[in-house]
């Protein structure tokens, strides 16, 4: 009897790990201000209208951080190669501190790994600069499988191995990628909701910096499109989406990623539905506090093993 009840725990046990829902979030107030200091009791959060138990909670500033930073480097964003590396310089500068890990992945036609994990920013700039002289980049890893491609913007196909080969790997519970793109995408393996997906299941918060390059000042479909994915992929990994235009100081923008960075909430809850079914369920978090604003994933797709 003591060996059957042992070892219904132990698959009890298993069933609760695979299950288990990681969910980074931020809060503002009313004026738009992120609200940390909050706790557990704070919050209540519901699967497809079930409430569910929350198992752990953490604050941001407690956690370090593995954060990937994806650059486009196609035909499309040569003119911007420059601002890549200045702007990435910015970023590390605000936002990497020395407890955190930061990679840096670059893709045209093909993926490849410039800086593994580090908390040195000024090495990943320096790779990131070697990696723009070098033209073909052919001496730096390739990132995922080997694929056959006509055109030269694998922009899905970065995203989604930069998250399911790299920071699925990482041992910290927080994870954030940075895009530098103008989201257009003309030869992945990979298509939009496949990427989505892989940043729910992994709990990665991914935010992006928009390089559009426009014809005397006109959108084009193609433009609008890219316009479209970038903004998508923020909002449902609960993150945001930039436009570097737009924005007359990056600094400011990078701060915010930042800040939002250091005061998200972490939480994780087994999940009360059971194993994958594949179907997709929908996540809300609820506050107790009146007038406070929750940015989360929307929630994630429960792939059956």
């Amino acid at each position: 009897m003591l060996r059957r009840e042992l070892l219904r725990l132990f698959l009890y046990q298993i069933r609760v790990e695979v299950n288990l829902v990681n969910l980074p979030f931020s809060v503002r107030d009313a004026q738009g201000r992120l609200v940390k200091g909050l706790t557990k009791d704070d919050f209540e959060v519901y699967e497809d209208g079930a409430r569910q138990t929350i198992s752990h909670f953490s604050q941001a500033a407690d956690t370090p951080l593995a954060l990937g930073l994806v650059a486009d480097a196609s035909g499309s964003q040569e003119e911007f190669l420059k601002e890549h590396r200045q702007h990435l310089r910015d970023f590390l500068q605000v936002t990497l501190q020395a407890r955190d890990q930061a990679f840096l992945l670059c893709f045209g036609n093909n993926l490849r790994l410039v800086s593994p994990f580090t908390n040195q920013s000024e090495q990943i700039e320096e790779r990131l600069r070697a990696y723009q002289k070098s033209k073909t980049g052919r001496d730096f890893p390739r990132v995922g499988p080997p694929e056959k491609r006509d055109l030269g913007t694998a922009f899905y196909d970065a995203i989604f191995h930069a998250t399911e080969d790299l920071l699925a790997k990482a041992e910290t519970g927080r994870r954030a990628l940075l895009v530098f793109s103008d989201g257009e995408d003309n030869s992945s393996a990979h298509h939009l909701l496949e990427t989505i997906e892989a940043a729910q299941r992994t709990g990665t918060t991914i935010f992006c910096l928009r390089y559009t390059e426009l014809q005397k000042g006109v959108w084009s479909a193609r433009n609008k499109y890219g316009r479209g994915v970038m903004e998508r992929i923020a909002r449902e990994t609960g993150g945001l989406e930039f436009d570097a235009a737009e924005e007359r100081n990056l600094k400011a923008a990078f701060a915010q990623i930042g800040e939002i960075l250091r005061s998200s909430y972490d939480l994780a809850y087994a999940s009360t539905a059971g194993s994958g079914d594949d179907t997709f369920r929908k996540i809300q978090i609820r506050t107790r506090q009146p007038g406070l604003t929750v940015r989360h994933k929307t929630g994630y797709f429960a792939r059956k093993d």
